[in-house]
């Protein structure tokens, strides 16, 4: 075996001079993609495993001691920084353009991607790592009788070019990449950046310092590498569907990523299911059991202005435009695409209940609209929200979120809240519950039993130390399934699943989040 040809010698004198403008670009560049990395990890932690604190803070972490660890490992090859610099982009392309859908397809084969993702933060993390020492001995080149003073500059020209760059893939991630490419092809299109990178690199820049075979060597690769990339871009929907429709039973007939959440709606027969972030909303062969039963008892005392948070399906405020007296309904939703698809492929489900000319949709977070003058007044509230299991989430079931919910009642409201089930997940229950009581209502929890989602729990509260009455409004429209034997049957809770007293979730201590992490109850 013949030993493998050695680099050319730097240039001495004004190679690296005159290249070093297009080095620092070229850093920029690699902070941004190594950046994107981080956050399409972030990402996919988020919507594929629940991103909570612990998980965004092992991926944070781990990929910082990642950089730590591949600083020291590029350190024997910094002899060979140039063909050693173009290898390590040419891999760390390939390997995050190909991060995300390989999370992807593995949560959809195998229901978690929690080890793949702790791999792909270690990887990512040393190659990004190794980017600087390579980049810092690049710019050295050609530098003569460098002092400590003309060390210092170049260093701070470094993490300027450095810090600037993560910026740019700060800012590209969340208003460009993913709103339009999405996750699977914003990582693969940012995977393409970075090879275009190592090629400008090596062609402009390192080829005096690079030999013939290694330069061949480096060109072959990194056309394989975008060839790779770009069959992704190509089948990257192809594959995504295919990947989806292994994580649910019935056919989806509807599927987009919007900025806020993935949204699913799948069918057949009459049973249209809606999923957000994989986590079931509704069936169609059942809802009216979980929507009378959270609307109808707030509706009690004939409301006439009524607050809606949440529920962006439509179908919590299809019911309470059925009571006669209702004059006005205010729709709180944050995720504009839940609206329109409220008004579209629901809009038979749920009556065109949007559409209603009784009915403003306000696109808002609840919690910042609840804190404007426009949130008072309000004879009842219905608090429809996804269930806790992330703290963007856990902060909508936070004491602080039922004061200001409270501060929108009148005089004599009614509020109602979906609390989740307190046989599954009884401690998340029991803690909305404590929750809504410690913001100063008195709540009466009550639970029915809806088919998709087994025993299904909610509260009814009110200002006051006295809980209001589970009762029905005389002049309530017919239902389904509620009626007043029902409702008195469901503030009855069995012995294997007493009433808890538990401490309050706030946004300081979001406990209702860990309270669903720690899973189900047999």
């Amino acid at each position: 075996m013949s030993a493998p040809a050695p680099e050319a010698p730097p240039v001495a004198g004004g190679h690296g001079v005159r290249s070093r403008p297009l080095l620092l670009a070229a850093v920029a560049v690699c902070a941004a993609c190594g950046l994107i990395y981080e956050l399409v990890l972030l990402t996919l932690s988020a919507s594929l495993v629940g991103g909570g604190i612990t998980q965004t803070s092992l991926i944070v972490a781990g990929f910082v001691a990642a950089l730590g660890v591949g600083a020291l490992l590029v350190k024997p090859f910094l002899s060979r920084a140039a063909v050693t610099f173009v290898a390590v982009e040419i891999l760390l392309g390939i390997a995050g353009g190909l991060s995300a859908v390989t999370l992807y397809v593995s949560f959809s084969f195998y229901g978690t991607s929690s080890a793949v993702l702790l791999v792909a933060t270690a990887v990512l993390g040393v190659l990004v790592g190794a980017e600087v020492p390579l980049l810092m001995t690049l710019l050295q080149t050609g530098r003569d009788g460098v002092d400590a003073e003309g060390s210092g500059r170049l260093l701070a020209d470094l993490n300027a070019a450095d810090y600037a760059g993560a910026l740019l893939g700060g800012l590209l991630w969340p208003f460009l990449l993913l709103p339009v490419a999405g996750q699977v092809r914003g990582a693969a299109i940012t995977g393409l950046v970075n090879l275009l990178a190592a090629a400008v690199v090596a062609g402009l820049l390192l080829r005096p310092q690079i030999s013939r075979r290694a330069l061949r060597t480096a060109t072959a690769a990194l056309l394989a590498a975008a060839a790779v990339l770009g069959v992704l871009l190509v089948q990257a929907r192809d594959i995504e569907t295919t990947a989806r429709q292994r994580l649910y039973a019935d056919p989806v007939v509807a599927a987009q990523r919007s900025a806020y959440q993935e949204i699913v709606l799948t069918e057949r027969g009459d049973d249209l299911r809606l999923y957000l972030d994989g986590d079931l909303q509704f069936s169609s062969r059942d809802e009216y059991r979980y929507t009378e039963s959270l609307v109808h008892p707030v509706l009690a005392r004939d409301p006439g202005r009524v607050l809606v948070l949440g529920g962006g399906d439509g179908l919590a405020a299809r019911e309470v435009l059925r009571h006669p007296g209702v004059r006005e309904v205010v729709q709180v939703e944050l995720d504009p695409a839940v609206v329109e698809l409220a008004r579209t492929r629901l809009a038979g489900l749920n009556d065109a209940a949007l559409d209603d000319p009784r009915v403003e949709v306000v696109l808002a977070d609840a919690f910042r609209w609840l804190r404007s003058p426009q949130a008072r007044g309000f004879d009842a509230v219905v608090v429809d929200m996804p269930d806790p299991d992330t703290p963007v989430l856990g902060r909508l079931y936070s004491t602080e979120f039922y004061g200001l919910v409270a501060a929108a009642l009148a005089p004599g409201g009614l509020v109602s809240v979906q609390a989740g089930s307190p046989y599954s997940t009884p401690t998340a229950f029991w803690r909305t519950v404590s929750s809504i009581e410690a913001a100063g209502l008195a709540a009466t929890p009550y639970h029915v039993h809806v088919p998709s989602f087994g025993d299904w729990g909610f509260a009814l509260a009110s200002r006051g130390t006295q809980p209001p009455e589970l009762a029905l409004s005389p002049a309530a429209p017919a239902t389904r399934f509620l009626d007043a034997a029902v409702l008195a049957a469901a503030a009855v809770f069995p012995a294997d699943r007493p009433r808890q007293r538990l401490a309050p979730s706030t946004l300081d201590r979001p406990l209702i989040v860990e309270d669903m992490r720690a899973g189900y109850v047999g």
